[in-house]
């Protein structure tokens, strides 16, 4: 049976627990998961108590985050870490370039070398903020075709959410598997450590690594208590452990570089665990949209799925948007999205299809960068069409965009700024949007 094979087999039927910010329980061997307290003088089965926290200790009730997991080693019994090669992958401060106040368009990455991994195929398109300090955020893309081997991932400068464009995802991590196919997602919290494997002979898609606090549901507000991204649709996994003697490559990023070590064991090896420093996947075609039923374009906070909240009430360090199907009967409306300029700065990707602001050019595992201030809005062609359209009501089914929208300008890595597949004519979408005004 083929690497793929195993990891499909290892994929279907998962259970999984429902909830976002639940407490979660789950034990993979029936007494596994102590009753009464978290640190029994021996923990059941033999294992050892440990616990991982995602956020200080005297951190408000609502905000802590913290996992006890019982596994077979302690994460203590490790050799030493030693700095290993970054690959393309980069972290913050972003110094390589100046923030670039220019429209920036990226198609998609190129093919990798046969061999690549998710962590050798992670690739930084930039920016903000200072790792060391847990602040800003960065986006990455990811393009591999292997699995990952005897290998494990963590991220101790912050949580990682994946956003798979082609190819599906098997997630081992330390609380269970989860399945993320394209038009998922799967937020990894920060120091959880898991592996990828491929479902498909090759994936590609987007990542954003959350420096600052941890990304929660957005708050409804007059909305009410229910749309948007409804908590029961996140699914965290249930236990299942790895119980696997020989070597294993453990690389951790640190304050913004790889490091690696070499165990004697598996670190996937947590029998039972409970708390709400979990990992999570969550099917972006089940958000709940909402919009206008009488006229003009809600702003597209509207479709917020997560935010990361900053020290600045209403301003969020990163928000993760999706442009999800919908329908459009606004009264005479502008459909598209209208032209902008924004205090925050916003990189879209595309998951499939097209997106209704943009005609041409912007396609699935491509990106776009609009820092703070730099203005943008509908093509000439998307602005022509929609002119002049009927309005009658209209489905948008056939095309899956979303944003990391971040509170600081995105200084654009030197690969980025260089690459060659960006688009060196991005701002001609403008060309031609002509003059209409009549005294």
């Amino acid at each position: 049976m083929s690497g793929i094979e195993q990891a499909r087999k290892s994929a279907e039927g998962l259970a999984h627990s429902s909830g976002f910010g639940n407490e979660h329980s789950s034990e993979a061997v029936p007494g596994a998961l102590p009753h009464g307290r978290n640190s029994p003088q021996r923990a059941p089965l033999g294992l050892y108590a440990e616990q991982l926290s995602g956020s200080a200790f005297t951190e408000p009730r609502a905000h802590n985050r913290r996992s006890w997991l019982y596994r077979i080693r302690p994460s203590a019994a490790h050799p030493p870490f030693v700095r290993t090669d970054n690959g393309a992958l980069r972290s913050a401060p972003f110094t390589e370039t100046v923030p670039d106040p220019n429209r920036l368009r990226w198609n998609p990455l190129p093919e990798p070398a046969p061999g690549t991994d998710f962590v050798a195929g992670l690739w930084t398109v930039g920016g903000n903020g200072d790792a060391t300090q847990r602040a800003g955020m960065a986006i990455h893309l990811y393009c591999a075709n292997a699995s990952m081997t005897d290998r494990v991932f963590s991220d101790s400068d912050g949580e990682l959410l994946i956003v798979p464009e082609r190819g599906g995802l098997l997630l081992r991590t330390e609380f269970g598997l989860l399945r993320c196919e394209p038009g998922h997602i799967a937020l990894v919290p920060r120091g959880v450590r898991f592996r990828v494997e491929l479902l498909d002979e090759s994936a590609r898609g987007y990542v954003c690594e959350n420096y600052g606090q941890p990304f929660q549901l957005p708050d409804l507000g007059p909305i009410g208590a229910n749309g948007l991204a409804n908590a029961r649709d996140f699914l965290a996994p249930v236990a299942a452990y790895e119980d696997v003697e020989g070597p294993v490559e453990v690389v951790n990023k640190f304050c913004g570089n790889l490091w690696s070590a070499t165990y004697d064991h598996s670190p996937l090896d947590v029998v039972a665990w409970h708390g709400n420093h979990v990992p999570y996947v969550y099917d972006l075609r089940r958000f709940n949209v909402m919009g206008t039923i009488s006229y003009d374009h809600p702003d597209p906070s509207i479709f917020t799925v997560l935010t990361s909240p900053s020290d600045t009430p209403g301003l969020a360090g990163v928000d993760f948007v999706v442009f999800a199907p919908r329908w459009l009967v606004g009264e005479d409306t502008f459909r598209p999205p209208y032209f902008h300029r924004n205090v925050m700065s916003e990189y879209m990707g595309l998951i499939e299809g097209a997106y209704d602001a943009k005609a041409e050019g912007f396609v699935p595992g491509g990106g776009s960068l609009h820092n703070m201030m730099s203005a943008h809005g509908p093509d000439r062609e998307t602005f022509d069409r929609a002119s002049a359209a009927e309005l009658k009501p209209q489905k948008i089914d056939d095309g899956l965009a979303f944003m990391f929208e971040t509170r600081w300008p995105v200084t654009a890595t030197a690969q980025a700024a260089t690459a060659g597949h960006l688009q060196t004519a991005y701002d001609d979408v403008w060309q031609g949007l002509q003059r209409h005004f009549r005294s």
